[in-house]
C-alpha cells in the first residue's frame, strides 16, 4: 500500500522519466511563429530556472534586420492585412449573429415561457427545438468557419508564413 507498481519502481522503467537526464534529445525550435516575447517566461531576475534547457538562438537575418523588424514588416504588408480583413469579415458577423441567436433563446425562455412550452409534435416543444437548434447552429458555424478558412485564407496565410520563414533565415527573394 502506497508503493509504486513494480514496473515503475526504478527510474529506468518509467516512460515519462526516460525523457529527462543525460542523453535526452535536444529540442530545436526553428518555427518563426514561436512567440519571442515569451522567451523569459519562468525565469526570475534574468536567471533560468534550475534544470531548464537553454533555447537555441536563431541567427540574425541577413541585411541587418531583426526578427521583430521582419514580423512588423509582414504585419504591415498588404497581404497580411488582406488575410486579417477576410478573417474579420467572416468572424465578426458570424459571432454577432450567433450571440444574438443565443440571447434570443435565453430571453424567450425566461420572458415567454408560454411560447417556449407550446408543443410542436408530441412531447417536443418549441424550447426543445430551439435548444437543439443551438447545437445545430454551433456545428454549422464550425463547418462554415473551416470552409471559409480553407477557401479564403489558408493559402495566403501559408504563403505569408513561408515568406516570413525565408526572411528570418536571411534568404530574401
Amino acid at each position: 500500500m502506497g508503493t509504486r507498481p513494480k514496473r515503475f519502481a526504478d527510474k529506468e522503467s518509467s516512460p515519462v522519466e526516460k525523457q529527462d537526464g543525460i542523453g535526452a534529445a535536444e529540442v530545436r525550435l526553428d518555427d518563426p511563429w514561436y512567440d519571442e516575447l515569451a522567451a523569459g517566461w519562468g525565469e526570475h531576475d534574468g536567471k533560468a530556472a534550475a534544470g531548464a534547457v537553454p533555447r537555441p538562438q536563431a541567427p540574425a537575418p541577413a541585411g541587418g534586420h531583426s526578427a521583430a523588424d521582419i514580423y512588423l514588416e509582414v504585419q504591415r504588408s498588404p497581404a497580411f492585412q488582406e488575410v486579417r480583413r477576410r478573417y474579420r469579415r467572416f468572424v465578426l458577423p458570424a459571432s454577432l449573429a450567433f450571440l444574438l441567436w443565443y440571447l434570443a433563446y435565453v430571453v424567450a425562455a425566461t420572458a415567454a415561457p408560454g411560447l417556449m412550452a407550446r408543443p410542436v409534435a408530441g412531447a417536443v416543444n418549441v424550447a426543445m427545438l430551439a435548444g437543439l437548434g443551438q447545437f445545430a447552429t454551433t456545428f454549422l458555424l464550425t463547418w462554415a468557419y473551416a470552409r471559409h478558412a480553407r477557401l479564403r485564407r489558408d493559402r495566403a496565410a501559408l504563403e505569408l508564413r513561408w515568406d516570413t520563414q525565408e526572411m528570418t533565415r536571411g534568404a530574401r527573394r
